[in-house]
């Protein structure tokens, strides 16, 4: 486990694939076309099954103006995503954690992993039951073998980016052909099919199911997965090859969600035709719906496709739902760990659960965790569409690939209308929460938890117009220009503070303090110690990474000692912003080199966010050494 030393979201595929050495036009084009792809299976996962099923059988047709709706959202939301990646070079994990103060990151990202854990449990359940469903193993036994596609996703990414997308539409037109077939069996009435397409909501149940269409179908890992995919694709930085680049994407992106609909709308369309007219208006498990599609269609085979079509859309998912997870890890938090960790906890994290329902309640249970499932992500989706949103509506960082006015308001209306109907299912699941327990210190927990997702949405919403706001005070207006050129001569710098992380950054820092400093100055070297220890006790640790820390500092001392400056290296504790410049402040600091990758935004390679943090609390120039 490891700070990431880059700022490249997926490193081991970042830029991997150039359009430019595809060959003739055609092929050049096609290079391009991939990612959507990844981003179009969490639209037809399982979790989107149990949704579109309900929907069928429940009010037939009526409800495909919703999935087309949701599909038209989800458009909109994924060519934002791919822009914001394309134009600014970061995924959307790594944008908000440029913005945003760091406590706010920190829940964002553990919302982000909990949607992640919600949407892998519906895979691991898709694939449990399929398994169940086709060859009649156990669904302990099922969740269980669910473990090794982890293997399986190791094994595709050291193929390269190609492969892994080549694999996933293999699976995508797998599932498309099992559905296609079924349509066939179904034999629906396609005037009345197409009478589905006109907006109408016969009552409060429908409502509740449109909800669950749209929660289900708008993921929020996609998100940040699509921001990140799409820079596996090197692309000169011009704006003709940025805009060539933008429009490929959404051609991609078009097709792929196009797809995707036309697979839910197909499992809508065969719930309607299969249960809905023949009187079956409650079926919402997959279990039912499989068991009845035989004979009501005729067909053991509508029974079967059913199945595979099952296991290969929760092994599709799982795989893209996996990816995301490494995203959100290192952009959040700037964190890498054994891809294979990676993998098994995220899985984990959807296992242990599941094994535990089953073992404690069998498998009736099992259906209610699927819809429990999309309740989460769809909490969650809110705090991933407000920050996209604000990243590519910001001028500063997308210039003029910025939204426009129009575009803006379109994406503002979309925003809106997610936001409410997410909250409406928030709201109404905490409150049947609160129905369900006598309890007050539950309830408390509930009331807590319910609170604190607010003010966290609030502050999502509300943070980037108040940080334009103070950016923009700091700006020096025309009318003091004048008076800006005539001021005195700057004092030299006589006690310069060096931020390091003893990684090969470094070597910029020190470059640029040999330029900078004059020979008579004193250089105060920081380090802040981040072991578990030394956040816990602070200057009281010695642990190994201290004792390392303290020799590293040492050997920082004596290489400007012998280039003839006065040197002190100084460790600092527990948090990193508030060290640094406590460490500046007491030293008297007049100057503070910190290193950075070369990033244009607040965030930088050494310290993440600290930049921005730090020089709220000290008064002196900062100069980042690029």
């Amino acid at each position: 486990m490891s700070q990431t030393n880059h700022d490249n979201s997926l490193q081991e595929v970042h830029r991997s694939i150039d359009p430019s050495l595809a060959g003739n036009k055609w092929k050049k084009v096609l290079a391009f076309f991939g990612p959507a792809y990844l981003v179009s299976v969490g639209y037809m996962d399982p979790g989107n099954w149990a949704t579109d099923i309900a929907g069928g059988s429940a009010f037939g047709y009526t409800l495909i103006w919703v999935l087309l709706m949701s599909n038209l959202m989800a458009l909109v939301l994924q060519s934002f995503s791919a822009r914001l990646g394309i134009v600014q070079g970061r995924d959307l994990a790594q944008c908000s954690r440029a913005v945003y103060p760091q406590a706010v990151n920190f829940v964002l990202y553990i919302f982000a992993e909990i949607a992640i854990a919600a949407c892998d449990l519906a895979e691991v359940l898709g694939m449990a039951i399929g398994l169940n469903l086709l060859f009649g193993i156990p669904m302990l036994w099922g969740v269980l073998i669910t473990t090794l596609d982890t293997f399986l996703l190791l094994y595709l990414q050291k193929l390269g980016m190609r492969k892994l997308e080549a694999f996933i539409i293999a699976l995508i037109t797998i599932i498309g052909g099992c559905f296609l077939v079924e349509l066939v069996f179904a034999k629906p009435v396609w005037g009345d099919v197409a009478k589905g397409f006109v907006p109408s909501i016969p009552n409060s149940a429908a409502l509740y199911i449109a909800i669950g269409i749209i929660g289900a179908t708008i993921m929020p890992h996609n998100l940040y997965l699509h921001s990140s995919l799409v820079q596996t694709r090197k692309i000169n930085r011009d704006t003709k090859s940025i805009k060539r680049a933008l429009k490929l994407n959404n051609i991609d992106s078009a097709i792929a969600l196009n797809v995707a609909f036309l697979v839910n709308a197909a499992i809508l369309v065969v719930g309607g035709a299969a249960f809905y007219v023949h009187g079956h208006h409650d079926v919402a498990s997959l279990q039912d719906a499989h068991q009845l599609l035989a004979p009501l269609m005729g067909s053991k085979w509508a029974s079967y496709l059913f199945a595979i079509a099952l296991i290969a859309a929760g092994q599709s998912s799982t795989i893209t739902g996996t990816l995301a997870g490494q995203i959100v890890m290192e952009g959040y938090l700037r964190l890498r760990i054994n891809p294979l960790v990676r993998r098994l906890l995220t899985r984990l994290l959807a296992i242990i659960p599941t094994v535990i329902v089953i073992l404690v309640a069998g498998d009736k249970m099992l259906n209610q965790m699927l819809i429990f499932s999309q309740v989460l992500l769809s909490m969650q989706l809110s705090f991933a569409v407000i920050p996209l949103v604000h990243f590519v509506s910001d001028k500063q960082q997308m210039g003029k690939f910025a939204l426009t006015l129009k575009t803006k308001i379109v994406a503002w209306v979309v925003t809106a209308i997610i936001v409410a109907l997410n909250m409406k299912l928030f709201f109404e699941t905490v409150a049947d929460w609160l129905r369900g327990t006598n309890s007050l210190i539950i309830q408390y927990l509930i009331m807590s938890g319910a609170l604190l997702v607010l003010i966290i949405l609030a502050i999502t919403f509300f943070y980037p117009f108040i940080l334009k706001r103070k950016e923009a005070h700091i700006n020096i207006h025309k009318n003091d220009a004048a008076q800006a050129l005539g001021a005195g001569n700057v004092a030299p710098f006589r006690k310069i503070a060096l931020a390091l992380d003893f990684s090969d950054k470094d070597q910029r820092v020190i470059q640029y303090t040999q330029l900078l400093a004059p020979k008579d100055s004193t250089l105060v070297l920081i380090h802040i110690v981040e072991s578990a220890s030394a956040k816990l006790i602070g200057d009281e640790a010695q642990d190994l990474e201290t004792r390392n820390d303290q020799e590293h500092l040492a050997e920082y001392e004596k290489y400007f000692t012998d280039k003839g400056f006065q040197a002190k290296g100084i460790l600092g504790f527990r948090n990193r912003s508030k060290e640094i410049a406590r460490i500046i402040n007491e030293n008297n600091c007049d100057l503070l080199i910190i290193g950075s990758h070369g990033h244009k935004a607040m965030g930088d390679m050494l310290f993440g966010e600290t930049i921005n943090s730090v020089r709220h609390l000290v008064g002196i120039p900062i100069f980042i050494a690029r």
